[in-house]
């Protein structure tokens, strides 16, 4: 019988072979995720009874077992007659990864309430990974690992952040053995399972690296409710042998940070499609946040805010934009974000860290108590203002008319309990002089009170933006495209400091009909995004799809500042290619022109007979 030494080996090529996860062949072996991950890892090894299901199944995938090597040998063959393949195994993106990661607890309708337990632990495998990476520079340094170790216990300023060993991804995968010391009374202070250890984990990396308190220690793995852990430790474990996967390190020569980034946010994205209400609290859809970042086209060095950054990642998305306009540049953007939650504060400062980018992150009330200020108590100003507010929020009007910042009642009023302008009354004191903001709204932001016979505080203040000539557009975006409601949204662009070719001037984008059908949540496709940033900044009108107003309509129509009031929407999906288009019309001209020819070779004779007569 083949040696049970083959059996990573073996696995590896059943997966290359019929291009499966290792989820999917533990669904088809009748076994757990963490069970094959062990297995392919050469951690454990399975027994008679499962071998037998391993073999039958590397028979139906093709794979010869009749000359399999033990471990050490060389890579199984493939059986004659089926075409052959590697057998580096084939894998889904590490995005989806994560998503089957997080499914493993509960299972995908209640992975989103993980979220506060997964993105820890996803983070501390990439600290863990990147220490690995520096401590092997170190080990170049100084021509040996154990050495390098030993200087980066002892000098934690050499590295970014330094990890105790009991912290460190194979301490806690069990895959490095580690000595765990006796408490001041003698007992031993090793953890009673995977959750004790990782609570103890975070907890460690904290008093190493102070600056991560209150980012990766938010929750304990080992919380009790009802004499019950709300996370079982063998769901638990399952994840981190997830995540233990060789083919998903996390360290700095394996994913750039834009792509480790990109995959958090699609992480993040997934639990916010299952959040419901709360997740705009969080999240704004990424292909907003580039669409936003398009329209704004950042340059270095410039100063950006986000007054409610959730994520940080309309922030992030401003320096990834930025990178790609100017691939040279040196010199980064300035991020500066606040926050109220505590929870979405965790996650801005672990995403700012995962894309390797520094963000001056705030907590608190930036309508109640803003953080970011001169040392005078004046509000600090911004070239570039970014923000997805909470919409239609509820505020006590006392707070408007009497404000310490004066931010509202000299630019246009105080509004009524609704907060939608009085955030952009907000952005607008905290702009430059010449500072432009990109801020989503509801629609109703737009429209509300224009067309009334009574006072309406909402469109006064839309009227002395307007009327100052601070407006450079709106946009309006597909229906079920943000988390926190079915409806549209729309993006309102403020400019203290217009173009002489767009002043007096505001260009409305209709884009409510660019997008993606998806569940439960649409999208706009990446060159929805670029087109319609390339439009707006453009500023010309255009059939079906942009009005360039003036200041004066927007007067005549009171105000309505509505996209689809002034520009009707074209579906792209209905729209064909130009060049198609042409060549089908030129060959139905060829078709027209050879029936007019057929025609008249029928008609000849009757022509010919007409003039016999």
């Amino acid at each position: 019988m083949t040696d049970l030494t083959v059996v990573p080996t073996l696995l590896q090529a059943i997966r290359a072979a019929l291009d499966l996860t290792q989820a999917e062949v533990a669904e088809r072996l009748g076994v757990s995720f963490a069970t094959v991950n062990r297995w392919e890892g050469g951690s454990n090894k399975p027994q008679k009874a499962q071998f037998a299901k391993i073999i039958a199944l590397a028979e139906e995938a093709g794979v010869d077992v009749g000359d399999a090597p033990t471990a050490g040998g060389t890579v199984l063959s493939r059986k004659r007659g089926r075409q052959a393949k590697s057998a580096t195994p084939t894998t889904k993106p590490m995005e989806q990864m994560l998503w089957d990661a997080a499914c493993s607890i509960r299972g995908e309708k209640d992975a989103p309430k993980f979220k506060d337990y997964l993105l820890p632990l996803l983070f501390l495998k990439r600290l863990s990974d990147v220490f690995d990476d520096e401590i092997d520079r170190l080990a170049d340094e100084y021509g040996d690992r154990d050495v390098a170790l030993e200087i980066a216990d002892n000098d934690h300023d050499l590295l970014r952040f330094y990890l105790p060993p009991e912290a460190r991804w194979g301490v806690i995968s069990g895959r490095v053995q580690f000595e765990w010391p006796d408490d001041d009374r003698g007992r031993s202070t090793r953890p009673r399972d995977i959750g004790e250890h990782l609570t103890k984990a975070v907890r460690a990396v904290v008093r190493h690296n102070p600056s991560l308190a209150g980012v990766i220690d938010v929750v304990d793995f080992s919380a009790e409710r009802n004499g019950e852990r709300d996370i079982n430790p063998a769901r638990l474990n399952g994840v981190v042998e997830a995540f233990s996967d060789p083919r998903y390190r996390l360290g700095l020569a394996d994913v750039q940070p834009d792509f480790l980034g990109r995959s958090y946010e699609y992480l993040l994205r997934k639990f916010a499609e299952g959040s419901g209400q709360s997740a705009g609290e969080f999240f704004t859809p990424t292909e907003v946040g580039f669409l936003m970042a398009r329209l704004l086209r950042p340059k270095p060095g410039q100063t950006c805010h986000d007054y409610a950054c959730g994520s940080a990642g309309l922030l992030i998305k401003l320096q990834l934009v930025a990178k790609e306009l100017d691939p040279t540049a040196k010199v980064p953007l300035k991020l500066y974000g606040q926050e109220l939650q505590a929870e979405s504060y965790a996650v801005a400062r672990m995403n700012a860290i995962i894309h390797d980018m520094d963000v001056d992150l705030r907590r608190g009330d930036t309508m109640i108590n803003p953080k970011f200020r001169t040392s005078s108590g004046a509000l600090d100003k911004f070239d570039l203002v970014v923000a997805n507010p909470m919409w239609n929020q509820p505020f006590d009007t006392s707070l408007f008319e009497d404000d310490p910042y004066d931010r509202f009642i000299k630019n246009g009023g105080a509004t009524s309990g609704r907060g939608d302008w009085a955030w952009l009354q907000h952005t607008y004191s905290v702009l430059k002089d010449g500072g432009r903001a990109a801020v989503v709204l509801d629609t109703g932001a737009v429209t509300r009170g224009s067309g009334s016979k009574n006072e309406d505080r909402e469109r006064n203040i839309r009227k002395w933006f307007v009327d100052h000539d601070l407006v450079e557009g709106v946009i309006l975006m597909p229906d079920n495209l943000f988390y926190n409601t079915a409806a549209a949204g729309v993006i309102v662009v403020l400019n203290k400091r217009k173009t002489e070719s767009k002043k007096g001037k505001i260009t409305l984008v209709n884009a409510s009909k660019r997008f993606t059908k998806g569940r439960p949540k649409n999208h706009l496709a990446d060159a929805d995004v670029v087109d319609v940033a390339n439009l707006f900044n453009a500023g010309e009108d255009i059939e079906g799809g942009v009005a360039v107003i003036s200041l004066e309509q927007a007067a005549g129509a009171d105000y309505n500042l509505s996209p689809s009031r002034w520009a009707a929407a074209v579906n792209t999906d209905d729209a064909g290619d130009v060049g198609e288009l042409l060549a089908e019309l030129d060959s139905l001209n060829q078709q027209d022109a050879g029936l007019t020819s057929d025609l008249l070779k029928l008609l000849t004779p009757l022509t010919n007979v007409g003039v016999s007569r």
